[in-house]
């Protein structure tokens, strides 16, 4: 009998009762805190999972299946130079409206076909960090100073961390470079071209779609806004096209799909997610019944989401346990200790900012409106800087899939990585503004 493993079942039976036999239930604030959890599992199911995981899953599907592995390793392995695989990493976030959680299939998928450590871990960071329409927003609502302290505060975050990571586990990543040194260069069956259309035409259909609403009643970005399911719908006609032509899907069922978006769309206009989730499943259709590449790429798409949702169900309803939703009325932890914690530009409130953002979940953009109710709660300057460059790099559903890719050990050094640079750079432009 394996002891071990017996004891650790009978420490989580035992902790379950003890939890069950105290659980304050005739509590208002633990009832609360149930129903905010659910809340905030409601809305992330609502609002999160088919507008942006889900296109997510299906990039992460493409890296792995059309972006073979010689290609990864030669941009970020063991033969790229590394100043070119860390500028790659670092500025990838740019082109991805994404949060802590949509790029983990991304991250999984490229640390997966062999990219070293450190470049992996610069564009885990850079992903969420830095993504174009949350810098514009940051400095728009927030001040321009703050915008531009957060991107280059996450640029450098992301090449500082990943080089830190890389020299920590340097014997490792040594083996595994050796390992790849020894692989001799493969010719691509595919064009690069290809590969790179068929690939942007899933980013712009995740980034438009996913495009949020102005403050501005009028402008170039109010307009992008209002026409965003018309410019979707441009980069789904690609996407058909895509599919004919370079990932070589049966046409028949390709057209089929596309009549059965159509139809749905003039019958749902009022209600633009309806076409959009039966071209999700129309594509996943039409790669079922095709051979080759095409349900490879649907096998690792499915893949994806078998290890990261689970997860992700499991660490959104604790944050919404222990924080609470944005319109509940709060989790086990009061807010009122959080707008009283993060006053000032001291050492503790910076650090108290770093690491209650590292376990909230900020969906994309999401971070700038809660951010700007605790700057008007008094936040101090430091503090929002410190949580803006944790909180939407890290969450609590984002550090156990992490877990689940790198292990506990580099997921425990990532983390306090991300906090304590982010408490560094508090402090110093609080004291600078």
């Amino acid at each position: 009998m394996n002891w071990k493993e017996e004891y650790k079942s009978f420490f989580w039976i035992t902790a379950f009762f003890v939890f069950a036999y105290f659980m304050p239930i005739e509590t208002e604030t633990f009832r609360n805190a149930i129903v905010d959890a659910f809340a905030l599992a409601k809305w992330y199911a609502q609002k999160h999972v088919l507008l942006c995981l889900v296109p997510a899953f299906f990039i992460a599907g493409v890296i792995a299946v059309f972006i073979s592995q010689a290609s990864v390793v030669k941009h970020f392995g063991a033969k790229a130079k590394k100043w070119k695989a860390y500028l790659i990493a670092s500025v990838s976030g740019t082109i991805l409206a994404v949060c802590s959680c949509t790029v983990l299939p991304l991250f999984s998928s490229i640390h997966k076909r062999g990219a070293g450590l450190g470049p992996a871990i610069a564009f885990l960071y850079s992903g969420p960090a830095i993504n174009i329409l949350a810098i514009i927003l940051t400095a728009r609502i927030l001040g321009f100073e703050l915008g531009v302290a957060r991107v280059v505060g996450a640029v450098l975050f992301s090449v500082v961390i990943g080089l830190i990571m890389a020299f920590i586990y340097r014997k490792e990543e040594k083996e595994k470079a050796e390992a790849q040194l020894a692989i001799p260069e493969i010719q691509e069956d595919r064009p690069l071209w290809q590969t790179t259309v068929h690939f942007f035409i899933l980013v712009a259909i995740l980034v438009f779609v996913n495009w949020g609403k102005p403050d501005e009643t009028e402008g170039f970005w109010r307009v992008i806004y209002a026409n965003k399911w018309y410019i979707t719908s441009l980069f789904g006609i690609g996407l058909a096209w895509s599919l004919i032509y370079i990932i070589k899907v049966k046409k028949p069922y390709v057209i089929a799909g596309s009549a059965a978006v159509i139809i749905s769309a003039l019958i749902f206009h009022d209600n633009p997610t309806v076409p959009f989730v039966i071209a999700i499943i129309a594509t996943g259709v039409a790669l079922t019944f095709s051979e080759g590449e095409p349900n490879q790429w649907l096998g690792e798409t499915w893949g994806f989401t078998k290890q990261i949702m689970p997860l992700l169900g499991a660490g959104v309803l604790a944050a919404g346990f222990l924080l609470g939703s944005a319109e509940g009325n709060g989790g086990i932890i009061p807010k009122e200790w959080i707008y009283a914690l993060v006053g000032g530009n001291s050492l503790f409130s910076n650090f108290f900012a770093s690491i209650t953002g590292a376990f909230m979940y900020f969906a994309t953009l999401t971070e700038i409106p809660i951010l700007q109710g605790l700057i008007n709660n008094g936040m101090g300057k430091g503090p929002a800087l410190a949580l803006l460059l944790a909180g939407p790099a890290l969450s609590l559903p984002n550090m156990l899939v992490i877990r689940g890719v790198i292990g506990t050990q580099k997921t425990t050094v990532y983390v306090f990585l991300v906090v304590i640079m982010a408490t560094i750079s508090g402090l110093i432009y609080g004291a600078l503004f």
